[in-house]
C-alpha cells in the first residue's frame, strides 16, 4: 500500500497525516460566508437583468459568473495555493484554460464562418477580401 491508500485505511505513518489536516477543515463559519455570498452573487445579476437599468448588462453578469465560480470553488471545493492543495489547483487551471481555448475558438470559427457564408456579411462589417 502506498501512504495514500494507508492514510485512506486509517494506517498513515505516525505524525503524517493525521495532524496535518485536522486543524486546517474546513469550518461552518467558511460554509456559511460562502453561501451567503454565493446568494449575493446572484441575486445582483437577477436584479439587473428583471430591472434592465445597465446597458453592458451582459458582460456584468459574466463578471459575477466568474466571481461566483471563485466563491465556490474557494468555500466549497476548499481549492487554494497550499501544498496540498497544489495539483487540485493545478487540474482546475489546466481544465480553465482548455476551456477558455475551447469555447473561444469556437466563438472566432463561428464568426469567420458568419463573414463568410452570409452575402454580404464582409461589406457591412467594411472587409474586403
Amino acid at each position: 500500500m502506498n501512504v495514500a491508500n494507508e492514510a485512506v485505511a486509517g494506517h498513515a505513518p505516525h505524525g503524517a497525516y493525521h495532524g496535518a489536516h485536522a486543524a486546517h477543515g474546513p469550518t461552518q463559519k467558511q460554509y456559511v460566508v460562502g453561501f451567503a455570498l454565493a446568494i449575493i452573487l446572484t441575486l445582483i445579476p437577477f436584479t439587473l437583468v428583471m430591472s434592465h437599468t445597465v446597458a453592458a448588462t451582459p458582460v456584468l453578469i459574466a463578471g459575477f459568473a466568474l466571481a461566483q465560480i471563485l466563491v465556490h470553488v474557494v468555500y466549497f471545493l476548499h481549492v487554494n495555493t497550499s501544498e496540498e492543495q497544489r495539483w487540485n489547483l493545478m487540474a482546475l487551471l489546466y481544465t480553465a484554460v482548455m476551456v477558455f481555448i475551447v469555447l473561444g475558438g469556437s466563438l472566432w470559427i463561428m464568426h469567420h464562418l458568419y463573414l463568410n457564408m452570409v452575402p454580404g456579411a464582409m461589406h457591412m462589417h467594411g472587409r474586403m477580401s
